[in-house]
C-alpha cells in the first residue's frame, strides 16, 4: 500500500511539474507584459525605461529560465503579487476559492442527494412510468444552458417575487449567517438543477450494467430481498464510475463556476481566474489554474482510494504488478 500511494504521490507530483511548465508558457504567449501595462498607463515611459524594467523583472530572459526563477521562488512560498488588486496572491485565492468551495460544494452535495436515488430508482424499473419520467427530467436538465436556467430564476424569484437577492454574497448585509446564506441560494439551485440530470444518468446506466451481472443473479437465486440485492450487492458496484466522474468534478469544484458567478456577480474562483486571464494578471491567474490542477490529481487520488473501499476485487497489491 506504502508503494502505491508513494507512486501515485510521484506520478501527481511529474503531472503538476509538467503543467505548471505548460501554464507558464501559455501565460508568456499572451499578448502584452506588465512592462507594456506600465507604458499604456504612463506614456512618459522612455523605450530606455521599458528595457530596464524588462531587465529588473527578468522578462528579457527566455522561458525556460523565466521558468526555473518563476519555479524556484514558489519552493520557497513566493508565489509573487497581484498585479489587479495590489496584494500577495495568496491573500486574494484564499477567500475567493472559500467562497467557491460553499457554493459548488453545497450544489454538488444537493445534486448527488437527488441525483443518485433518482437513478436507482429508474434502474430498478427499467422502460417503466417512473423510469421515463426521470429520464426526461434529466435530458431537460442536461439540456438547459446555465446562464439561460440562472437569468430565470433571477427573473422568477428576485424580480417578479421579490423574495431572494440577485446576486453578490451578502457580505455588507450584517445579518448574519441566515442572511447571507439568502445570497447563496439562486446560485446553489441553478448549479444542483445543472448538474443532478447528469448524476441521475450515470447513476442509473451504472445500475442497470451491475443488475445484469452473474452475481446479482446468484444473490436473487438464494432468495435475498430486492432491497438487499440493490443495496447491499448492486449498489457498491455501482458506483465506481460515479465516484470515477464526482473525482473529475472535484478539480471543477475548486476551479469555479464561471457563467454562473459571473451571473450572479459571485466573487468565486471561476470569475477570478477570467479576471485574472482577462486583466494579465501573470501570477494569480497561473496561481490559480495551477491550485485547480493540483485538486483535481488530488481528486483523482481519492477515487483511486475508493475503488477499494467499493470493491474488494481490486487491490492496491494489484495495482503494483
Amino acid at each position: 500500500m506504502i508503494r502505491y500511494l508513494t507512486g501515485r504521490l510521484f506520478q501527481s507530483l511529474v503531472v503538476l511539474a509538467v503543467m505548471s511548465f505548460v501554464i507558464y508558457a501559455l501565460m508568456g504567449l499572451m499578448p502584452g507584459d506588465p512592462v507594456d501595462l506600465m507604458i499604456s498607463a504612463d506614456p512618459d515611459v522612455t523605450p530606455a525605461d521599458a528595457a530596464r524594467l524588462r531587465a529588473l523583472y527578468g522578462l528579457d530572459q527566455p522561458v525556460l529560465q523565466r521558468y526555473g526563477n518563476w519555479l524556484a521562488a514558489a519552493l520557497s512560498g513566493d508565489l509573487g503579487y497581484s498585479r489587479t488588486h495590489a496584494r500577495p496572491v495568496l491573500d486574494v485565492l484564499w477567500p475567493a476559492l472559500g467562497n467557491t468551495a460553499r457554493l459548488l460544494g453545497a450544489a454538488l452535495i444537493l445534486s448527488l442527494a437527488v441525483g443518485l436515488p433518482a437513478g436507482i430508482v429508474a434502474a430498478t424499473r427499467p422502460h417503466s412510468a417512473i423510469d421515463y419520467t426521470i429520464n426526461l427530467m434529466a435530458f431537460a436538465g442536461v439540456s438547459v444552458p446555465p446562464f439561460w436556467l440562472a437569468l430565470l430564476l433571477i427573473i422568477l424569484f428576485a424580480v417578479m417575487l421579490g423574495v431572494l437577492p440577485a446576486g453578490g454574497i451578502g457580505a455588507l448585509a450584517g445579518g448574519g449567517f441566515w442572511e447571507s446564506a439568502r445570497f447563496a441560494v439562486l446560485p446553489v439551485a441553478s448549479l444542483t438543477l445543472a448538474s443532478i440530470g447528469g448524476h441521475t444518468r450515470y447513476a442509473r446506466a451504472a445500475m442497470i450494467e451491475t443488475l445484469r451481472q452473474d452475481f446479482i443473479r446468484t444473490a436473487r437465486a438464494k432468495g435475498l430481498s430486492r432491497a438487499r440485492v440493490v443495496v447491499g450487492h448492486a449498489l457498491r458496484n455501482a458506483m465506481i464510475p460515479v465516484v470515477t466522474i464526482v473525482a473529475l468534478e472535484f478539480g471543477y469544484l475548486f476551479s469555479g463556476a464561471l457563467i454562473t458567478e459571473t451571473v450572479f456577480a459571485f466573487p468565486g474562483m471561476g470569475k477570478l481566474i477570467f479576471d485574472a486571464i482577462m486583466g494579465n494578471d501573470f501570477n494569480l491567474a497561473l496561481v490559480a489554474l495551477l491550485f485547480a490542477t493540483a485538486l483535481t490529481l488530488f481528486g483523482n487520488f481519492l477515487a483511486d482510494a475508493a475503488y477499494v473501499w467499493l470493491d474488494p476485487r481490486i487491490s492496491f497489491r494489484s495495482a503494483n504488478v
